[in-house]
């Protein structure tokens, strides 16, 4: 008898131990700066290919990192594959999307032409890439209302619902009910 007491004792004090350690663990921030203790998923992208566009799909890049933490958008390093490749073309843009946060977006000419603004453009079609759809007809306050906002739109930010949307399509914490499954993220 005082050994089972004693094996039950110990089991008991060790579980206490490991979750003691585990949750002090858990509780130190995982970034230094003071930011989230969730990292940002990297998503890669290549804009080698996007000619005249290519500060338009800089920037486009860098108003999403401004506007959600649970990804980031940065070029790709020389000699790697992109889970984003952005390429110019004649016809209307568009993205082509092969999985969450993968895909291929066109900057289409067809579009500036008309009087469409590049930035918005840009982080329109990136939006899609982050798991959003078209929302049209829509304002301009909605980045994936598109062309339905008109060519006086210039708006190339996402509103919050979308900004909500992105962060819980990669996995933020706090947007994600309790107990739901992270989604899938397929990089390269």
């Amino acid at each position: 008898m005082p050994v089972r007491r004693f094996a039950r004792g110990s089991a008991a004090a060790f579980t206490l131990a490991l979750a003691l350690v585990g949750g002090q663990a858990a509780a130190a921030p995982s970034d230094v700066s003071g930011g989230s203790a969730a990292a940002a998923r990297v998503v890669t992208y290549d804009a080698s290919a996007s000619a005249e566009f290519r500060s338009a799909v800089d920037r486009g890049a860098a108003i999403w990192n401004e506007s959600v933490d649970g990804v980031e958008l940065r070029p790709v390093e020389a000699g790697r594959r992109a889970n984003i490749r952005v390429l110019a073309d004649n016809g209307w843009p568009r993205a082509q999307t092969t999985s969450l946060g993968n895909g291929t977006v066109y900057m289409g000419r067809q579009a500036v032409d008309q009087g469409y603004d590049t930035v918005r453009i840009s982080s329109h079609e990136l939006g899609h890439i982050l798991g959003l759809p078209d929302r049209k007809p829509g304002p301009c306050s909605s980045l994936m209302s598109g062309s339905s906002a008109g060519t006086a739109c210039t708006n190339p930010y996402p509103n919050a619902a979308e900004k909500a949307e992105v962060e819980g399509n990669f996995g933020g914490v706090l947007q994600r009910p309790a107990g739901a499954p992270a989604p899938a993220v397929f990089m390269d």
